[in-house]
């Protein structure tokens, strides 16, 4: 079944009680789409992906095992490795207690590690925002339709009721023949 094109002023007007053009851009998509009868919703997560550089992707993989129990755990053994090692060979270790030279790496590590896990927490903060915006505007366009059906609904009810009173009147004149 071919439903004619809605226009796209007329359902911001119905719906949302203004016109268009005074819609916000989002809303604004969302009446256009449900004018054109297409859905609204996109996949962020392909979007969002499809536009990260390589250095954003990769502050992102470094992020994700940086906050892992496998980099946890391998870090506990290296570090128990390191002081071990440097116990064990006392005046000939590399790094002797106190461990000055461990401490140079694990600062320099936290240096360049904390900079990058807040630039991928960042894209998760905007990634995030644009799924919200997303979900905002599948629930309006999904009020709109909503609120359509239950009209069609309230006339469609209206109409029995009419041809139902219809009816009566016709048997009861027939009754009284």
């Amino acid at each position: 079944m071919h439903h004619a094109p809605l226009d796209a002023d007329h359902v911001s007007r119905r719906w949302l009680g203004k016109a268009k053009h005074d819609l916000p851009a989002n809303e604004a998509v969302v009446v256009q789409s449900t004018a054109d009868r297409r859905p609204v919703s996109e996949d962020i997560n392909e979007t969002f992906d499809d536009r990260q550089t390589f250095g954003e992707r990769l502050a992102d993989r470094v992020a994700a095992f940086g906050g892992s129990w496998p980099f946890i755990i391998a870090f506990g053994v290296f570090l128990a490795i390191w002081t071990g090692l440097n116990l064990l060979l006392r005046k000939e270790a590399f790094d002797p207690y106190p461990f000055i030279f461990l401490n140079l790496v694990l600062s320099m590590l936290a240096a360049i590690q904390a900079p990058v896990i807040m630039m991928s927490q960042n894209r998760q903060a905007a990634k995030d925002r644009l799924d919200a915006g997303n979900d905002y505007q599948v629930n309006l366009k999904a009020e709109i339709e909503i609120m359509a059906l239950l009209e069609k609904v309230e006339h469609m009810t209206a109409l029995q009721e009419e041809q139902t009173e219809l009816i009566r009147r016709l048997l009861a004149q027939k009754e009284t023949r």
